[in-house]
């Protein structure tokens, strides 16, 4: 690990310390809380995709006539991590983007996909998000969330971006899954897709995504200086919407 990411990590340990401590994941005692918690953090799930394909359309060629990408090695750890998200295989060995996985896992607790199946719905009609967002009657914290990440997305600075999907996704979401797992009581056989989703996670993020995202940071900021300081400070902003994500989840239930 260079000293550059050593520093954002260290400047990152109490946000993320709040994360993993968090007293959201102790709450998910009954299926209700469970449900409502999906119904909030699916947003999450979906927005995710949106940072990745952000990264892909600057990092990689996904237009005709097709050129060569300037940074072949981003270029792989960026279609690596959709190859995952986009195609992979869910709990029955059938291809499924893990957004899908999500609302299947939620039709499994029976949870409420209709907030964010209409959000879907206006996005492909032509809506922007923010309208979408509304529209739908997603909840306030997750229209936050996302807006966030989407300023990020609407901004087109490719270190920001790379920063708010390292250090607020990748980087993050394994202890944030593991303690779900182990806090929460998603044992019950009516979880099974759910703790499919998140044991995926813990194993793609933590052992793969998670290390190669780190080195995408260092290609991106180089020695400058000022990159360095604004991937920082998108780091610790995107884990503050976390946590106010998570606070408005746990007054919820």
């Amino acid at each position: 690990m260079s000293a550059r990411i050593e520093a954002i990590e260290n400047r990152l340990a109490p946000l993320r310390e709040q994360l993993k401590n968090h007293e959201l994941y102790a709450a998910l005692q009954t299926l209700d809380h469970v449900k409502t918690f999906t119904e909030y953090h699916v947003y999450a799930v979906w927005d995710f995709m949106s940072l990745l394909k952000a990264l892909q359309q600057q990092f990689t060629c996904v237009r005709t006539p097709w050129v060569p990408a300037a940074d072949p090695e981003i270029a792989r750890f960026i279609n690596e991590i959709v190859h995952g998200e986009e195609s992979d295989l869910n709990e029955k060995g059938q291809p499924n983007s893990h957004f899908e996985m999500y609302l299947e896992a939620m039709s499994e607790i029976g949870g409420s996909t209709q907030s964010i199946s209409r959000f879907i719905d206006l996005l492909k009609s032509g809506q922007s998000v923010s309208q979408a967002l509304e529209q739908a009657d997603a909840p306030k914290a997750a229209q936050d969330f996302v807006n966030y990440n989407f300023s990020l997305i609407d901004a087109g600075q490719a270190h920001q971006i790379a920063s708010a999907f390292t250090f607020g996704r990748e980087d993050v979401i394994p202890d944030m899954f593991i303690a779900i797992l182990e806090r929460s009581a998603t044992s019950e056989d009516s979880f099974v897709k759910f703790r499919y989703y998140l044991d995926r996670h813990i194993e793609l993020d933590g052992d793969e995504h998670g290390p190669i995202s780190l080195k995408m940071i260092e290609k991106l900021c180089k020695e400058d200086a000022h990159l360095w300081q604004e991937a920082e400070a998108i780091a610790v902003q995107s884990l503050e919407k976390r946590i106010a994500l998570w606070d408005s989840i746990y007054q919820a239930l």
